[in-house]
């Protein structure tokens, strides 16, 4: 994957997931057919699919089996996935439409859509733990611990707990910061993170790819404030403007537009800088760090 051009490497992505999302989420002949379908409805087709770029594009500097990092990939996919579905009920953000497409609760009900997240949570790490996934147990271990992580209140389930109150706080830029580390950060620094683990590359030689991670992490969400503010709704395929009708502080509020901008270009341009000890093997994740730079949605 490391000689595609960007392009051609999203693209291949999201056809992979795509169909490891049919296979491992098949419908049942039974009553559970629209926990399936909806499940189906939120996973497979649309979205950009970082978050198994990275995961596969990491594997590769270290010759990972493509299928075992396809499957971590899915995992990963799957929280991510998991968490929009809930973002989008009423109790949270309450949208109609998520990628293009009506949201899992306006399709299939609040009820299904509950319960679709939750499996797909669970689904996670059975991806994980299973044998399929890679032979050693301690890799499925260190891999199911650091997604729970990322996943949790001290990752991505906390940030949304923050952003929540934001409505009602006046967060300053150090906390604004904090919480999107949390919220989107956590996730793609596990993205990056499993790819390594698979590599089974020790704690200690993955600091260039976690300063990497991190800063594309932050980089990423102060385009995504950019974007709500200045996007256009049919292009990034969700509803926009929400974060400033409801008064939160977000890096574009405190930052200002060609801060924000600067700031998201210095964030992009370390992130590269992180990736110094490899060659030209590791050219994809740069290309993504500047892709995130220059989305649209």
């Amino acid at each position: 994957m490391a000689a595609q051009s960007l392009k051609e490497a999203l693209a291949e992505t999201g056809e992979v997931i795509d169909r490891s999302f049919a296979a491992l989420l098949t419908v049942p002949d039974d009553p559970r057919a629209p926990l399936y379908e909806a499940m189906r409805h939120a996973a497979i087709g649309g979205g950009k699919r970082l978050r198994p770029l990275l995961v596969l594009a990491t594997a590769d500097l270290f010759n990972v089996d493509r299928q075992a990092a396809v499957r971590v990939a899915s995992a990963i996919e799957a929280i991510h996935v998991y968490s929009l579905i809930h973002d989008d009920l009423p109790a949270m953000d309450d949208d109609d439409v998520r990628r293009g497409k009506p949201t899992v609760h306006r399709a299939y009900g609040e009820a299904t859509a509950i319960l679709a997240g939750d499996c797909l949570h669970a689904f996670a790490f059975e991806w994980l733990a299973h044998p399929d996934t890679h032979p050693d147990p301690f890799v499925r271990a260190e891999l199911v611990l650091d997604l729970a992580r990322a996943a949790g209140p001290s990752g991505m389930a906390g940030g949304q707990a923050m952003d929540l109150a934001a409505e009602e706080s006046g967060f300053d830029l150090a906390m604004v910061t904090r919480l999107q580390q949390m919220k989107t950060g956590a996730l793609i620094s596990a993205s990056v993170e499993a790819g390594a683990i698979l590599g089974r590359v020790p704690p200690e030689g993955r600091l260039g790819l976690r300063g990497y991670a991190h800063d594309l992490g932050l980089a990423f969400q102060i385009v995504d404030d950019l974007l709500d503010a200045e996007g256009d709704e049919a292009t990034v395929g969700k509803k926009l403007r929400k974060d400033g009708a409801a008064g939160k502080e977000t890096f574009l509020s405190l930052l200002g537009p060609d801060r924000a901008r600067a700031q998201s270009a210095m964030l992009v341009d370390q992130a590269v800088r992180h990736l110094h000890a490899y060659g030209s093997e590791a050219d994809l994740l740069r290309g993504i760090a500047r892709f995130v730079l220059e989305r649209d949605r």
